[in-house]
């Protein structure tokens, strides 16, 4: 796996209420680790390499991103991959889409009750964990952490270097890609985050934390919106499902169900309701997730 930044295409998304719109397509650059899942990775995987750790585990629910992504990487690199799930009832069930994905790229897969997968970071519990497994580098749920920011910030720096834009715009689950960008974008543009999961309020904190651990810097020239969440982190409403239709009949882009979709809906209400200057380019970023759509009974169209 080539571990350079690749090349990015943007696409060009027209003027909405007097409001430019591009999008950075993060989803095109590896067949296999789109978007930010690859660069929250990146780093990672070369302090696994310093500390002599070739066994990945990690955490994540029935349709993670993040567990497609790491068992990927562990395939394509030569890693061992110990996937643990949120959920000790899907052990006894058909494996979804995700996870037979996961596991032929040759994750092993440990199935958690949730209360003992709320209680995966506490020391005695992760301890067990490696009991189990034996030694391995831990990556959060999501994949965020302070590693993680140093490839979104790279991202930032090639759209810095490639066009301009007054706002760099990108969903949110853990808030690590938000983060990384403002680390990347270092004061110079603006940042701006949509919540995908409901009662999100918390990752503002979280988000100048990471900074605070990456950088020693927390930054002023962000927001999060919260209220586009769409009923909920999983959730799929109608509405949301009618505006991914009819974004990928006028532009001939996808987009996932759980992130890209709820910042663009969000992105393009908000300059209705005039919250952007006119005049203004706003820069969106494709994060991937497509696989995501087993989820929700296959992508429309």
């Amino acid at each position: 796996m080539n571990s350079q930044a690749p090349e990015l295409i943007i696409s060009e998304l027209g003027e909405h209420h007097g409001v430019q719109f591009l999008l950075a397509r993060d989803e095109l650059t590896h067949p296999e680790l789109p978007g930010n899942k690859w660069r929250k990775l990146k780093h990672n995987l070369q302090e696994a390499d310093r500390l002599g750790l070739n066994t990945l585990l990690t955490f994540g629910g029935a349709y993670s991103n993040h567990l497609a992504a790491v068992a990927a990487a562990g395939r394509l690199l030569g890693r061992r991959t110990v996937g643990f799930v949120r959920g000790d009832e899907l052990a006894s069930r058909p494996l979804n889409s995700t996870l037979t994905r996961a596991r032929a790229d040759g994750m092993e897969l440990h199935f958690l009750d949730r209360e003992t997968y709320r209680r995966k970071h506490e020391p005695e519990v992760l301890t067990a964990f490696l009991r189990e497994t034996g030694p391995a580098y831990v990556l959060p749920e999501g994949g965020t952490n302070a590693l993680a920011l140093p490839g979104c910030a790279e991202l930032a720096r090639q759209l810095l270097a490639r066009t301009t834009f007054d706002v760099l715009a990108v969903a949110c689950g853990t808030g690590g890609t938000l983060a990384g960008l403002l680390t990347g974008l270092d004061g110079q543009r603006q940042a701006l985050g949509v919540a995908a999961l409901k009662g999100a309020d918390f990752l503002r904190a979280d988000i100048d934390q990471l900074t605070q651990q990456a950088t020693g810097r927390t930054y002023t020239n962000w927001e999060l919106h919260t209220d586009y969440h769409g009923g909920g982190y999983a959730r799929l409403s109608p509405e949301l499902r009618q505006f991914i239709g009819g974004f990928q009949q006028r532009h001939g882009i996808l987009l996932d169900p759980i992130y890209t979709s709820k910042l663009l809906f969000g992105m393009f209400d908000l300059a209705a309701k005039g919250h952007f200057q006119r005049g203004s380019t706003v820069m969106a970023i494709h994060t991937g997730g497509l696989q995501a759509w087993g989820g929700f009974g296959g992508a429309p169209g």
